[in-house]
């Protein structure tokens, strides 16, 4: 099989994803817990929950990304193990 991105775009792509992952599951952990720093003002959402699960939902593709773009980066390695020659 070969892939189907770049090298350079699979590896940014891995990049993003965990940080994403990192970042949106402490910002749901904090919706989910009724932190008051996420939901302490007048303007914050009323139902916090919702939002936790929203935010999760984006961690579920974000995880998702980070598989397809780790199958990518691993087509590369395996393509330049093998010593194969790319013609540009």
């Amino acid at each position: 099989m070969k892939p189907v991105v770049g090298v350079m775009q699979a590896w940014s792509c891995i990049v993003v994803s965990v940080f994403a992952i990192v970042i949106l599951s402490v910002i749901g952990a904090l919706f989910q817990s009724n932190h008051h720093s996420m939901t302490g003002s007048m303007d914050d959402p009323e139902h916090p929950l919702a939002v936790a699960a929203t935010v999760f939902s984006a961690v579920v593709v974000y995880a998702i990304f980070l598989v397809g773009c780790g199958f990518q980066a691993y087509l590369h390695y395996r393509e330049n193990r093998r010593g194969a020659i790319r013609i540009s």
